[in-house]
Order: structure tokens, then C-alpha cells, then sequence
């Protein structure tokens, strides 16, 4: 049987195990020196593993963290768009990806300073497969190759959390085809 693996980002001293993977590793900006937490920016930097590592990749209270754009020596990056082509590049084929966090409407996703990203019910379609209103799409295709998103996801379930009802939750799997 395989060892199932699991990657928190923005973890801090703990990654969260909360689906009971065999391995755990984490990803925070500060150094813990911890064996299986490793140190980067992912609002500037890859997820620092190999392609197709992960059954699991979560995120608590992260995604507000990671901008939409910055401007890097006059180089503009999608951060937010590259970080979830991060996600899909290193979840395996059907991998899961978990994050949690606050959005809009509620003013708790705007109250913290270092919130620099919105999220809204709305934001995972451009990460997902198509939904029904087709001429939406259709735009949105072309603006996911100009905004440079590299993967596609197939959204299991979005919602808000009851304990927290400010926090929307994401569930989604990587779709990949494999040749």
C-alpha cells in the first residue's frame, strides 16, 4: 500500500495532519529548522517539492496571505494564480487540495492587515472545471492563459464553515491527464 503524504502550507512550528496522512510536511516563511517544514515566500517563490508529491495539499488562514499581483524589478506576477498552479503541479493526479479561509463578504477577511488577497465565492471557478453558465467561460478561458494558470482542478465541495462562518472552505482534486 502507498504511503499517503500530505503538505500544509503556511504551517508554522505544526503542520495540521487533519486527514491522518502517513508523512507530513509543511512549507512556512520563517525557518524552523524543523526536518520536514521547509522555509520559502510562496508569494515569490515555487513550492519547493517535485511534481505529483502530494495525496493532500492543505492551507488554514493562508490564502488571504498571498497576493493577487505584485510587481517584481517592473515584472508583474500573479501570485495568488501561480501559487494554485503550485498546488496542481506538485498533487498527484486526483490529489486533494483543503484550504480554509476568510472571505468576502465578511468584514473578518478585511480587518487584518496582512489579508492581501480576497476571496469570494466566486474565486475557485477560475481554478475549476466549467460551470453552466458556458458564455462566463468562454471569457474566463481566454484569461486563464493570459493570466498564466497552469492546471485544472475539479471542485468537490465549497462551503462555509459552520464553527466559523466567515471561513469558506475549498475542497478540490487535481485533474491531470496522464498519456
Amino acid at each position: 500500500m502507498d504511503t499517503t503524504k500530505a503538505l500544509d502550507l503556511g504551517c508554522g512550528k505544526l503542520p495540521r495532519n487533519d486527514f491522518g496522512a502517513d508523512e507530513m510536511f509543511g512549507i512556512d516563511i520563517v525557518d524552523h529548522n524543523l526536518p520536514n517544514i521547509k522555509m520559502a515566500d510562496l508569494a515569490i517563490e515555487p513550492i519547493p517539492f517535485e511534481d505529483n508529491t502530494f495525496d493532500i495539499v492543505t492551507g488554514y488562514d493562508f490564502l488571504e496571505h498571498i497576493p493577487a499581483l505584485i510587481y517584481n524589478n517592473g515584472i508583474r506576477k500573479y501570485s495568488f494564480i501561480d501559487l494554485m498552479s503550485e498546488v496542481w503541479r506538485v498533487l498527484k493526479p486526483g490529489g486533494r487540495g483543503y484550504f480554509c479561509t476568510p472571505a468576502y463578504p465578511h468584514v473578518e477577511a478585511f480587518m487584518d492587515p496582512t489579508h492581501v488577497n480576497f476571496i469570494t465565492t466566486h474565486t475557485l471557478q477560475y481554478f475549476s472545471f466549467p460551470s453552466p453558465t458556458t458564455n462566463w467561460w468562454s471569457q474566463l478561458e481566454g484569461s486563464k492563459e493570459y493570466y498564466g494558470f497552469k492546471g485544472q482542478f475539479a471542485v468537490t465541495e465549497q462551503k462555509w464553515r459552520e464553527d466559523i462562518p466567515y471561513h469558506l472552505i475549498w475542497d478540490i482534486k487535481a485533474v491531470k491527464w496522464t498519456h
